[in-house]
């Protein structure tokens, strides 16, 4: 029995554990192999304990403060700690509970009796951790190549200091830099005296590796991060930077400073940071939080409808935030577009992304009205590095039962898995994608893994999270479009101004100025109704796109037919396109002959989507060379460009006067090959020949031919649940519009009878019912009337083929997507 183990305290009879006769409390049973749970159940569930005896030792008139033994004294509490890690259950699990122990003990030497009430309410006070990806320390070193490895990466932030710094929060930076490169002459110190550490001071350098790794993420990202985004986080980061110097002053007050022999520099040094960071303050640059606020008084100047002045801008944008070029700009808006879509940090409300969407829109018209429209090199243009993410903040008086028990964080998609059990669902699906198969809490096996939302714990969250004026990023309400980034009046004026600029450019401007143009109108496009709405409107500019398509820039090229395929998903703009004298046959052309695949790719897809209005589907149709280009383009693209091209064939195909043009130029012949080489597109193909089914003359030729009937059977066997329907529908309407003939050859068809029969009994109710009547037609004796002459050999397609070039295709979606 050893100081170490034991630690004298006030008589207590919690749970019988305390010894009588010597007034002592072992360390080692409170955290024994009998508990169970993960370490925060663990540290709940003896917290009530551990409490007073740091609550104890802290008291001033306590005997043990008058002549304390060694290892029991307020100044060398450091070795409680050094008794809890003695504890194999509680060392599998550290930093964290072992950690966060003994800061929630500090506090709370004022108590004189310490209840386990008293201990729950002060735990939900304390500091949250970071995540648990912040927890990382490396394992099976020595403490001397640990303390090494510490060195160097400590070393590495300190070299950090005569480079590149953040261009705001660089005093919090520098401030935060000056404190490592303190601690990094103890450890170098620790390194030459090479002497053993003690088993607490060990935890207290491991913890120092967090600190230090979060301290490198907080940089990094400062680095890494727009100018905009940092006076937008201003006032946040700055208390990222102000945790850290709060861990650090914990860990000097903790450290055994006493048992490293250290010399009198080394010993001044540490006391001086000892003093500084037990002292340090909140640091916000106000000339930063001014500067912000210019940024936002632009924005109301375009919410009262009046655009700021062009000087005002320069000297804000250029002068003072040091937006220099006109790529500076285009790196911003891309900056800040990622933050909205991914909804990173801060971007939380509705009120948070319709701020930042019109901060990017005043950016956006700052950079066409100081640069005007001249090109960016992609070899010149910034790139931009998506910063390290940084952890949540923390939030005083968390209700234990909003947090989930992995991450330890306020639960933004609650979920109940088959123990009763609750958990965020982004970790539990981590969980069990990590080949998990018990619940994290109470080891149970989780069978089917079925998440089920928590409806009521995720409504108590948001009540909570609006009475404490915390942010909500749950689901329910965070998860907003990058849309709506774009609804206050304010984004939707400086975009409108922005608009008049670039159509200005399209019309008066160089190839150049017309390619950065095309491309900006195809970008608002994207992120934005209103904004297609908008430019829709403005006069000519449909038209000016429509002569960009003829252009032999394949960069303008593209983004025209691009920006133009964008504007089709609004219904008024499909209308102005079509009526556009000659825009139909400009992006049929560019179908056929365009200068890049992605060119004839966004074609394709333009295309589909115009087909979107039953009475523009004859029109495509009748255009010629179209429904040619696309079954090519069906036949010999890669897979994207396959699926662009069946999707706008599938449309066209619902026109009931579409039949004999798509049997005479060929794509019947393509859609039976998407089917049979089962390349991607075999569903969409079978849900086109199901339409195209319904004429008779269509429906007998694919009754003749094996091969498609043998590929519609294998989409009912291995395809979707949709593809399945569609195969179903399409082999129905071969067999009831083709007749005894044409039903008789597909039953001798192996494989089509059992298939049938599966589907019947397994498939979706539209499958079954589809099957079912297949079924009954296949067995039936007497048939409607006699079919069509068997058509000649030869009859397919001859198809139809153009010349073009080879690449990678971009995705386009059904329905269309923005691109």
């Amino acid at each position: 029995m050893t100081d170490s183990n034991f630690i004298p305290v006030k008589e207590y009879d919690n749970h019988g554990l305390f010894r009588a006769d010597y007034r002592f409390i072992q360390l080692d049973s409170i955290f024994s192999p009998k508990s169970h749970g993960p370490p925060t159940q663990v540290l709940d569930d003896h917290f009530s304990l551990v409490a007073p005896i740091v609550a104890t030792l802290n008291e001033p008139n306590h005997t043990a403060r008058k002549n304390p033994p060694r290892g029991t004294g307020p100044a060398d509490s450091h070795l409680i700690l050094g008794s809890i890690i003695s504890t194999p259950r509680l060392r599998q699990f550290w930093p964290f509970p072992i950690f966060a122990l003994f800061k929630r003990c500090r506090p709370i030497s004022k108590f004189k009796k310490f209840t386990p009430a008293m201990a729950v309410a002060v735990a939900n006070v304390m500091r949250k951790p970071p995540p648990p990806s912040a927890f990382f320390t490396p394992a099976g070193l020595s403490d001397l190549s640990f303390l090494k490895l510490l060195a160097a990466m400590a070393g590495d932030i300190v070299s950090a200091d005569s480079g590149e710094m953040p261009r705001y929060q660089r005093r919090n930076a520098r401030c935060l830099v000056r404190r490592i490169r303190t601690l990094v002459v103890l450890i170098e110190f620790l390194i030459e005296t090479r002497r053993p550490l003690p088993s607490s001071a060990v935890l207290c350098f491991k913890e120092l590796y967090i600190v230090v790794h979060r301290a490198r993420i907080l940089l990094e990202y400062c680095l890494q991060s727009s100018r905009l985004w940092l006076l937008l986080r201003n006032r946040e980061i700055a208390g990222y930077f102000q945790d850290l110097e709060r861990e650090i002053s914990t860990l000097l007050d903790v450290l055994p400073l006493s048992d490293f022999c250290l010399t009198a520099d080394v010993r001044e040094h540490v006391e001086l940071l000892r003093r500084q960071v037990g002292s340090s303050r909140i640091y916000v640059d106000y000339e930063d939080e001014e500067l912000w606020i210019q940024v936002l008084s632009f924005l109301e100047e375009f919410g009262k409808g009046r655009i700021p002045d062009v000087s005002d801008l320069k000297s804000t944008f250029t002068d003072r935030i040091g937006m220099m070029e006109a790529r500076d700009f285009e790196s911003e808006i891309e900056f800040l577009q990622n933050q909205i879509n991914s909804h990173e940090g801060a971007v939380d409300t509705e009120a948070d992304l319709a701020t930042i969407g019109g901060v990017i829109a005043v950016v956006r018209y700052s950079r066409f009205s100081l640069f005007g429209a001249q090109e960016v090199k992609e070899s010149n243009k910034r790139t931009t590095r998506r910063p390290p993410p940084l952890p949540v903040r923390d939030i005083s008086a968390l209700p234990k039962d909003f947090c989930c028990p992995i991450s330890l964080e306020l639960m933004r998609d609650p979920v109940v898995v088959p123990t009763g059990q609750t958990y965020d669902r982004h970790f539990i699906t981590q969980w069990i994608a990590g080949g998990h198969q018990t619940c994290p809490n109470s080891g149970q096996n989780l069978g089917n893994a079925v998440l089920i939302p928590n409806c009521a714990i995720r409504s108590l969250i948001s009540h909570w999270c609006a009475a404490n004026g915390v942010a909500n990023n749950s689901p329910a309400t965070g998860s907003i479009s990058a849309s709506a980034s774009t609804a206050s009046k304010a984004a939707l004026e400086a975009n409108r101004a922005t608009i008049c600029i670039l159509v200005h450019h399209l019309s008066t401007g160089d190839n150049a100025s017309k390619a950065t143009a095309a491309r900006e109108l195809r970008m608002l496009a994207k992120i934005g109704k209103e904004n297609r709405a908008m430019i829709g409107a403005e006069e000519q500019a449909i038209s000016f796109l429509n002569l960009l398509l003829r252009s032999q820039n394949p960069t303008a090229q593209e983004n025209a037919v691009t920006a133009l395929l964008n504007l089709s998903i609004n219904d008024a703009n499909k209308t102005r396109i079509i009526t556009q004298p000659g825009c139909l046959r400009s992006i049929i052309r560019v179908l056929r002959f365009g200068l890049t695949p992605e060119s004839k790719e966004n074609a394709a897809a333009t295309l589909f989507s115009l087909s979107s209005i039953q009475e523009y589907k004859k029109r495509v149709v009748e255009e010629p060379g179209g429904v040619e280009a696309l079954v090519w383009l069906l036949k010999r693209g890669r897979l994207r460009g396959k699926r662009d091209a069946v999707v706008a064939l599938f449309n066209l195909s619902t026109h009931p006067e579409s039949w004999e043009r798509m049997v005479g130029s060929g794509a019947v012949d393509a859609l039976v090959g998407a089917v049979v080489e089962e390349d991607g597109v075999a569903e969409e193909a079978a849900g086109a020949l199901a339409l195209l089914a319904r004429q008779r003359v269509v429906a007998v030729m694919l009754g003749w031919e094996e091969g498609a009937v043998a590929g519609l059977a294998g989409v009912m066997r291995v395809g979707s649940e949709r593809g399945r329907e569609n195969a179903a529908a399409a082999l129905h309407e071969i067999c009831r519009r083709g007749g005894a003939e044409v039903a008789e050859r597909v039953a001798r068809v192996p494989g089509v009878a059992r298939v049938v029969q599966t589907v019947a009994v397994e498939g979706t109710k539209r499958a079954r019912r589809k099957a079912a009547a297949l079924a009954r037609l296949l067995q039936r004796r007497e048939w409607g009337p006699m079919p069509l002459p068997a058509p000649a050999s030869g009859w397919r397609g001859a198809g139809w083929g153009v010349e073009t070039t080879t690449g990678e295709m971009s995705p386009v979606a059904v329905p269309v997507a923005v691109l």
